[in-house]
């Protein structure tokens, strides 16, 4: 394993860091093109024994997270960051099994997308390769150490970790287990490598690296990932916001309405994909927000509602367009009646951050209107936010939720960190 790995490093002189990035990138670099080549069964070998190992060191795993989470409750971090920070068993065991089910996907590598003859004989491919190198910039959540590792060696791209300070210990950790693999099944021992220090100056460093990286991943906050947008000097994969809809339309089953809100919200409301928003069509409002509101406050939930909502909701406080245009990422729920479907998809257009919207029905064509017309990564009917999702999608894992419309969109898997390039077989032609 690489000396960079094992020695963690709280800061360095401004020429010492420059030079750490250098190096970091430069190794990315020869062994993203060594990984390129590398046969699918020694990727999945690896991950499978990942899974094997992380499962097994369970114990120490969750003494090195403990003195992050110690550290994060001691510097005031919010409840929902530290729930996003801190392991369970239960939280290892689920990222070992993604790390098998990313084993168990088709490598992308390699894989003919598409193929064709043209009339004057040439055959023509269109074959699915590496995106290369990887910066991976995010924040809290150390299992996306495991995900984003297994996701890049499985589709053949080398990978810089850049974690959070408040999981610096975690990740630490992780990365030990994760790299000191490598070798065992012939992978370059630079395929998976950690910035080994807290040091944020080291980001803006690898990001002016566009010669050597080819993507940039920021997941965390939005000021982080607005600072990459504007440094990077390659291109960016990313979303700003989760700013997550449900609307609850006249035709909605009320009792799967009222269960599919209080998860979108409370199972995890400090996640992206978590619902930020709820909108109730007029006609059900009175039958249903009463209802809805002692289930949400029996959950801790603070509603923050139109003056309609709190009619029927007397404990709501006034929601602001503030409100509708705030990722809480806590248990604070903004609300509003609205008129109709149309009403609901122009509030949604206005205030969403095209990432998740979901809308409640028993009407096909109220369904296929809203599927239609709302454009997010993830449009969902008659089901939880909170399935936009690399894991729950069955792409193994995710290295994020993208956004964007180019180059991927939603959850970023396998397929999303490769490209393509065509190879043109002949047999001697020319063009005429």
């Amino acid at each position: 394993m690489s000396q960079l790995a094992s020695a963690p490093l709280e800061s360095l002189p401004a020429e010492s860091l420059v030079g750490l990035c250098d190096t970091l990138a430069s190794q990315a670099r020869i062994a993203a093109t060594e990984l390129a080549s590398v046969r699918s069964d020694a990727k999945n070998r690896w991950l499978i024994a990942a899974a094997d190992a992380l499962v097994a060191a369970t114990e120490s795993l969750l003494a090195a997270n403990a003195v992050d989470v110690a550290s994060a409750t001691a510097n005031g971090l919010s409840a929902a960051s530290i729930d996003r920070l801190t392991f369970t068993p239960g939280r290892i065991q689920k990222a070992a099994e993604g790390l098998r089910q990313i084993a168990s996907l088709p490598d992308p590598v390699g894989r003919i997308r598409d193929g064709q003859v043209r009339p004057n004989g040439l055959q023509v491919q269109k074959i699915g390769v590496p995106l290369g190198v990887i910066l991976f910039i995010y924040e809290s959540r150390p299992n996306v150490t495991l995900d984003a590792a297994g996701l890049c060696v499985k589709s053949g791209n080398a990978v810089i970790l850049r974690g959070g300070s408040e999981a610096f210990h975690s990740n630490t950790a992780l990365h030990r287990l994760l790299a000191g693999l490598l070798p065992q099944f012939g992978l370059p021992e630079h395929a998976v490598q950690l910035v080994p220090t807290q040091d944020r100056a080291a980001v803006g460093h690898l990001l002016r690296m566009g010669d050597r990286i080819d993507l940039a991943i920021p997941r965390g906050g939005e000021s982080l990932i607005r600072r990459v947008a504007a440094e990077a000097t390659m291109p960016v994969l990313k979303h700003y916001d989760g700013i997550c809809h449900v609307y609850v339309d006249a035709a909605a089953d009320l009792e799967m309405a009222e269960r599919i809100i209080i998860n979108a919200k409370c199972q995890r409301p400090g996640v992206c994909n978590a619902a930020e928003t709820v909108l109730i069509h007029r006609d059900i409002a009175a039958t249903f927000l009463p209802r809805l509101g002692t289930a949400l406050t029996g959950q801790g939930v603070e509603i923050r509602g139109c003056e309609k909502t709190r009619q029927f909701i007397p404990n709501a406080t006034i929601v602001t367009e503030k409100d509708f245009s705030t990722e809480h990422l806590a248990l604070i729920l903004s609300m509003s009646v609205v008129s109709d479907l149309t009403e609901a998809i122009r509030h949604i257009r206005r205030f969403g951050s095209k990432h998740t919207d979901a809308i409640i029905t028993r009407d096909l064509p109220t369904a296929q209107r809203f599927v239609q017309e709302v454009d997010s990564a993830a449009v969902v009917v008659n089901a939880s936010t909170r399935f936009n999702d690399g894991f729950e999608l069955g792409l193994g894992a995710e290295i994020g939720i993208s956004t964007d419309k180019f180059h991927a969109r939603g959850p970023c898997g396998l397929e999303e960190l490769t490209s393509y390039k065509y190879v043109i077989t002949g047999m001697g032609q020319i063009r005429e």
